[in-house]
């Protein structure tokens, strides 16, 4: 980059010259540019009717997905705007586990919507203005339409968590989906007497896949479960009923030196004594975990042939170098508590509370299972199926259908789906936008007809006529009382106008709202961008290559995206 000269001045170069640097209308228009081409890669994906993108990811596996998070998770790219709409998917995704499609269309489209203002002439801040008071009556709106559920009925929360995961893969399953998903967040949900519902079910809740078997072999363990087996298969016991467990995260056998250990002995006597002083520290950690008559030790370290001889002898079975995640699944299930040193451990640190340890052969690895436990706050989730690709689209619909549930369950409310949210508020923001003065009045306006994308999109993805659909929607939502008509949205099935209500097709309060949230805020942010630099260009080190020169240097003048490739 070169500043203007001055009179009697030659021109200073301030930025080096291999970059790149786009200003103003340019940038702006390139950032809507680049987020609508990423937000038309998986529109086509929402809704009952969505169709399933093929993706070969880095390791050359092959993502078959209708997810919209699992989609662009896999997909490189290279403008920043891009990025920045392919973060707001996994944001949506971490947060609340549900809207990841939704969130990207709607993002698009608010930038969409935004590019006529900017032709115009009219400042990104006003547009920005305009939106977020859309944005703070748009949640005011939803508040309205909302009611709140009773999250101990089986029956309306299945209904919810069927609708909501009704356009993924697994529907064609039935309620085998929602089944799985309530059980597991009931399982891992505690409600401690103060506070807040914690429901972890990243921490508390695994998902085992296991090929083979038919896709109704799924089950949710009132337990835990492993891809482990017992330390001497023919010596130890596979099958304890109510065991008791001891957990421990320390190593059973004589620590080895941190680097290299030099021991000099003067006698020979010396040898044996060195060997007898480990054969006794084992023997003394052993017989410290064998004064609490356990039935299983299980560790995360390691386990030596001395201390499993020791066990075997006493009758305990043990397991050794277990999963921190998983040891923490298994205390929690069966009530023990993880024991740092064997001096310390003490017969409340004993867990009692499973009905039984038993290991099977499924296929051709061995499991150890966990189960039968009084009020586990833990477990497992046993996914079986024909093929890896059909278990990896069944566990991200179960990980959905599981964020859905957990929505709900600590926000019990719900809102009507199918596009019938986003046409009310659509219709409300249109008649306010009247009451507000000034040239913030369009984008406002605007706001509301970028949320029709939703319902336009679940008519196209059916193959209706679009134009006649949304008319007639329009014309439901236009007249009559607003609370009455907000149910009128599309049936992604039949790509009809239908009322909601009667077809029980509902979204959880949390998803709706953090996907409008985060869709108008990253549109804002996006549109006050009005410089981007980027960084060293390929071409420059590349050129010189060619030309037969190495590049040298200390390191600053390495491609860093090159590398990568």
């Amino acid at each position: 980059m070169q500043m203007a000269p001055q009179q009697g001045m030659p021109g200073i170069t301030v930025f080096n010259t291999n970059q790149e640097r786009n200003q103003g209308k340019k940038a702006q228009k390139d950032n809507i540019v680049a987020a609508k081409a990423v937000s038309d890669i998986i529109r086509t994906t929402l809704g009952p009717r969505s169709m399933l993108k093929m993706i070969l990811d880095a390791q050359g596996g092959i993502v078959l997905t209708n997810d919209g998070n699992a989609i662009l998770r896999e997909i490189d790219v290279s403008h920043p705007a891009a990025k920045s709409m392919i973060e707001l998917s996994r944001s949506q995704d971490e947060n609340v586990g549900d809207g990841t499609t939704s969130v990207i269309i709607l993002a698009g489209e608010m930038l969409h919507v935004a590019e006529p203002f900017l032709e115009k002439n009219m400042h990104p801040t006003v547009i920005c203005r305009g939106f977020t008071r859309a944005l703070e009556d748009a949640v005011n709106f939803i508040d309205e339409i909302s009611f709140p559920i009773d999250v101990n009925n089986d029956e309306q929360m299945l209904n919810i968590i069927s609708s909501c995961i009704g356009t993924k893969f697994t529907s064609r399953f039935g309620s085998l989906m929602s089944d799985l998903a309530l059980k597991a967040v009931r399982c891992v949900m505690v409600k401690p007497k103060t506070g807040q519902t914690e429901i972890d079910i990243k921490k508390y809740a695994k998902i085992e896949k296991i090929p083979g078997g038919s896709i109704d072999d799924c089950k949710v363990l009132d337990g835990v479960m492993f891809s482990k087996d017992v330390v001497a298969p023919g010596r130890m016991r596979r099958s304890i009923k109510n065991p008791r467990i001891l957990l421990l995260d320390c190593p059973l056998e004589y620590k080895k030196g941190e680097n290299q250990t030099n021991v000099e002995l003067m006698k020979e006597e010396d040898w044996a004594t060195l060997l007898k002083m480990e054969e006794d520290w084992i023997q003394a950690r052993c017989e410290d975990i064998l004064k609490f008559k356990p039935d299983l030790v299980i560790t995360e370290k390691g386990l030596s042939d001395l201390a499993m001889h020791y066990l075997s002898k006493a009758n305990v079975s043990a397991i050794r170098r277990l999963r921190k995640t998983d040891n923490n699944r298994i205390a929690r299930a069966s009530g023990a508590t993880i024991v740092h040193r064997t001096e310390e451990i003490r017969d409340s640190d004993i867990g009692t509370k499973a009905g039984l340890f038993e290991v099977k052969k499924i296929g051709d690895e061995f499991f150890s299972f966990v189960v039968d436990c009084e009020e586990p706050k833990a477990c497992s989730i046993i996914l079986r199926g024909a093929s890896k690709d059909v278990l990896n689209e069944v566990e991200r619909n179960l990980q959905d259908a599981m964020g859905v549930t957990r929505n709900v369950a600590l926000d019990p409310r719900l809102l009507p789906g199918g596009g019938a949210v986003e046409m009310a508020v659509s219709r409300g923001l249109s008649e306010k936008a009247d009451s507000i003065k000034g040239v913030e009045q369009w984008p406002y306006r605007a706001v509301g007809a970028a949320l029709e994308v939703i319902p336009r999109t679940l008519a196209e993805n059916c193959g209706a006529n679009v134009i006649r659909v949304l008319t007639k929607l329009r014309a439901k939502h236009a007249g009559g009382d607003f609370m009455d008509t907000c149910t009128w949205g599309i049936d992604g099935n039949k790509g009809v106008v239908a009322n909601i209500k009667e077809l029980g097709v509902w979204e959880p309060y949390a998803v709706k709202v953090q996907t409008i949230k985060t869709a108008v805020e990253s549109a804002t942010m996006l549109l006050r961008i009005d410089d981007i630099v980027s960084g060293l260009s390929k071409k420059g080190p590349a050129r010189q290559r060619k030309a037969g020169t190495e590049v040298e240097g200390d390191g600053s003048n390495v491609d860093s995206e090159a590398q990568l490739q």
